[in-house]
């Protein structure tokens, strides 16, 4: 985090793994197929340890990380990233079924899109019958647009009572965020979460979604998107970052 040093995930506390059992019943909320596994695979696993339910709501259909592949058209591919989601949430023993909204890829609908408020209705009905605890979702200026519109969706359906406590998870946040989309001072309190007794689990979870990891299995597609080492690095770390906006 040299060029950002607004604001550095590595010096927020450190807390231990146990204490996620204040959490209680959760909802974990991820754009995409992978975002899962890599901003909360560790703290999912560890909440799945304690026999704490946790939830997994997929807001878009996948399909676009491989556009072009003729091998693997929209439908297939859908199948395909949907399929790796539930081996992922397998290794990480979430024993709830996965609900998926089927939202475009790329086109996740936020404020003031034509189909944000029909969105924000699906998940709001999603989240009004799991009556979760806690809702996890992406940080609100995470970097990919889906990501922010996400934040939107969730945030416009937690309208009811007892509204659940609302965690952000952090994915492109740590390849891509301008000083402007890190958390600003007085913003958020943030800390880390030590997964060090499952990120073996975790990256069984993230190996899940072999669309997304070299070499790939859609091999048609040359412009199609792949994690990089770089990228990956970030989730071999020992902890996951979590922000609570105050």
């Amino acid at each position: 985090m040299s060029n950002r040093t607004a604001f550095d995930f590595h010096t927020l506390p450190l807390r231990p793994a146990a204490s996620i059992t204040e959490l209680g019943a959760t909802v974990v909320v991820a754009p995409h197929p992978d975002d899962e596994a890599l901003g909360c695979g560790g703290l999912i696993a560890l909440l799945r340890r304690a026999a704490v339910p946790v939830q997994v709501v997929l807001i878009s259909d996948g399909t676009m990380s491989h556009p072009n592949s003729r091998k693997f058209p929209p439908a297939a591919r859908q199948a395909l990233r949907e399929a790796e989601l539930q081996q992922a949430l397998v290794e990480l023993e979430v024993e709830a079924p996965l609900i998926c909204l089927g939202l475009p890829d790329s086109k996740v609908p936020g404020e003031g899109h034509t189909h944000f408020q029909e969105a924000v209705t699906q998940l709001r009905a999603v989240l009004w019958v799991a009556q979760p605890a806690t809702v996890l979702c992406p940080w609100r200026r995470d970097p990919h647009p889906d990501h922010r519109a996400t934040s939107q969706l969730v945030r416009a359906a937690l309208t009811f009572e007892p509204a659940p406590r609302l965690l952000e998870y952090v994915v492109w946040a740590w390849e891509r965020a301008m000083p402007a989309d890190l958390p600003q001072p007085n913003e958020a309190t943030g800390w880390r979460l030590d997964i060090s007794p499952v990120l073996n689990q975790k990256q069984r979870a993230i190996a899940a979604h072999r669309s997304q990891l070299a070499p790939g299995i859609i091999d048609d597609d040359p412009t199609g998107f792949l994690l990089s080492s770089e990228m990956l690095a970030h989730f071999a770390q020992p902890f996951e970052v979590y922000l609570e906006v105050m």
